[in-house]
């Protein structure tokens, strides 16, 4: 060879071409390992069919008297209804009414751990359960129904103020899901 120096030692303190192929390999690898263990670690979150089942907490305060919310929970559509006092009473008047699928108000508004809920709240799945569609009413004028609750245009099921069937082929009242009150406004919804 030559007597040239292979050395590739700079001046002090300074890198060199090496250093810098160090470098690089060094960012390159840990890039590498990263993009390795992005699956790996993100296969252990919970499936979004997992997370679709669980519960959800929602401020029922968040609903002005005489309105409803359209929330959503395991995949579905719910109806969170703050009742009037006049809602509340037609609602207890029509308990003796001739029903298809017979419920009192007060069943209807009842927490799953057997307890009284608030009558003024109304929580129940937004399906009719004829074949599924989204009953319109109460919050949307000129489509509330016979009952003064809601109407589902598709084939025209009419539901009186506490989501119980009063006319049309759906079988049964809207589903009200298991909930219960974990504080003054609060529900935990499944």
């Amino acid at each position: 060879m030559s007597g040239t120096n292979h050395d590739e030692t700079g001046a002090a303190g300074e890198p060199t071409r090496r250093d810098m192929i160090h470098v690089a390999t060094g960012a390159v690898a840990a890039g590498g390992a990263a993009m390795l263990a992005w699956p790996l670690i993100n296969q252990m979150n919970p499936a979004a069919d997992t997370r679709a089942l669980a519960s959800i907490e929602y401020d029922v305060s968040k609903v002005a008297e005489g309105s409803q919310a359209k929330i959503m929970w395991r995949g579905k559509p719910l109806f969170v209804r703050h009742r009037t006092k006049e809602e509340i009473a037609k609602g207890v008047k029509d308990d003796s009414a001739n029903l298809k699928d017979p419920q009192t108000d007060a069943e209807r508004t009842l927490q799953s751990d057997g307890k009284p809920g608030k009558p003024e709240y109304l929580i129940m799945e937004a399906n009719c359960t004829h074949l599924g569609c989204i009953p319109v009413g109460v919050s949307e004028p000129g489509y509330i129904g016979e009952y003064d609750g809601w109407f589902c245009p598709c084939h025209g099921s009419h539901y009186d103020t506490a989501g119980r069937i009063r006319k049309g082929p759906a079988p049964k009242n809207l589903h009200i899901p298991p909930y219960v009150y974990t504080g003054d406004t609060i529900v935990k919804i499944g």
